[in-house]
């Protein structure tokens, strides 16, 4: 059975730090529009779209 560790820290308002056991990653964004980066240089981002 493997362990899982996962924490996310909030920095400033639409910037959050998530820490895992693996990696670490930088988020920017809010509600609808959100841009990742994490240390082994993947980049991600994800639209919302409301109802």
């Amino acid at each position: 059975m493997g362990l899982r560790f996962r924490k996310s820290f909030k920095i400033a308002p639409g910037v959050r730090l998530n820490v895992s056991n693996k990696n670490t990653g930088l988020s920017f964004g809010g509600k609808g529009l959100r841009y990742s980066i994490n240390s082994n240089g993947r980049r991600t981002s994800s639209v919302g779209i409301p109802g």
